[in-house]
């Protein structure tokens, strides 16, 4: 199963592009962010067409973030108010279109547009941090549920200097400020692990490149999207790349696609009956 994620900046705009690449590169799922438009308007015909079912959840303008797979969608969760719904402040960091998840053969994938915070003197860069501490209550819980977690998306954070182009000038501002950093880490836990990482541990890799100052004419780019992986999923990981191409398309977006390629099919090497793969393969090293 492979599983993409992709911040496209407008679904109706790069509509013919996404189409494209579906076309070529066939992933039995793919995690949208940025959106930016109502569930009404959502372009499911083009999609529907490439023989994709969809969980959407989007809004006018901002944000959105969905889901397309050829495999069966099911128990579609949006928003923290899913598996939070006591936590005082999910509701109103779930006014926001940024989390969509479901569950596709057995694994549970979680879609995330994590704000961008702005910079570390706006209210913005508050409202992030919150965001994140959320998230990390969110996932203590959906670790409890047992199911295997693919969580994907554009987290607007370069967990490590080597994510990042010039570190020396941008390392603790905004994306590569240590609060962040340390949010990121105590929502993952040791719980999920950074699938791109277990293949390729050099500097140079990027997933997103500014519109401006010609980041991507001299590749001065950042590694934010990312694909994570709960325990049981590492043994099935085969491989992870970021398709850095379609960023040089006319009118692209300001971020390429990353895939994961899993070996995995629901109840595969399930000796103990639960419906899940008990991960004992050989695996990627790590």
């Amino acid at each position: 199963m492979r599983i993409a994620t992709w911040n496209v900046n407008s679904v109706r705009t790069r509509l013919a592009q996404v189409v494209d690449w579906l076309q070529q590169e066939r992933p039995e799922v793919l995690c949208l962010q940025e959106t930016k438009v109502t569930d009404d308007l959502f372009p499911r015909d083009a999609f529907a067409a490439l023989g994709y079912q969809m969980a959407i959840s989007g809004q006018k303008a901002y944000n959105g973030v969905a889901i397309l797979s050829s495999l069966p969608l099911e128990d579609v969760q949006v928003g923290f108010e899913a598996l939070l719904p006591e936590d005082p402040e999910a509701p109103g960091l779930s006014e926001q279109k940024r989390v969509i998840s479901a569950l596709i053969e057995g694994v549970r994938v979680l879609n995330l547009y994590v704000p961008n915070g702005s910079s570390l003197r706006s209210d913005k860069y508050g409202y992030k941090l919150a965001w994140l501490a959320c998230l990390q209550r969110y996932l203590a819980v959906q670790a409890g549920q047992g199911d295997p977690l693919c969580m994907v998306g554009d987290f607007n954070i370069a967990p490590e200097d080597r994510d990042i182009h010039d570190p020396e000038r941008l390392t603790g501002g905004i994306m590569a400020s240590a609060l962040e950093r340390q949010a990121l880490a105590a929502a993952l836990e040791g719980r999920l692990s950074d699938a791109f990482r277990l293949f390729e541990p050099e500097a140079g890799h990027w997933s997103w490149w500014d519109y401006r100052s010609g980041a991507w004419d001299r590749d001065r780019g950042w590694r934010i999207d990312h694909i994570y992986l709960s325990e049981d999923l590492l043994a099935c990981a085969t491989g992870c790349v970021i398709h850095k191409a379609t960023r040089g398309n006319d009118q692209p977006s300001d971020h390429a696609p990353v895939v994961v390629n899993l070996a995995w099919s629901a109840g595969q090497d399930d000796e103990d009956g639960d419906g899940f793969s008990d991960g004992d393969g050989d695996g990627p090293p790590r």
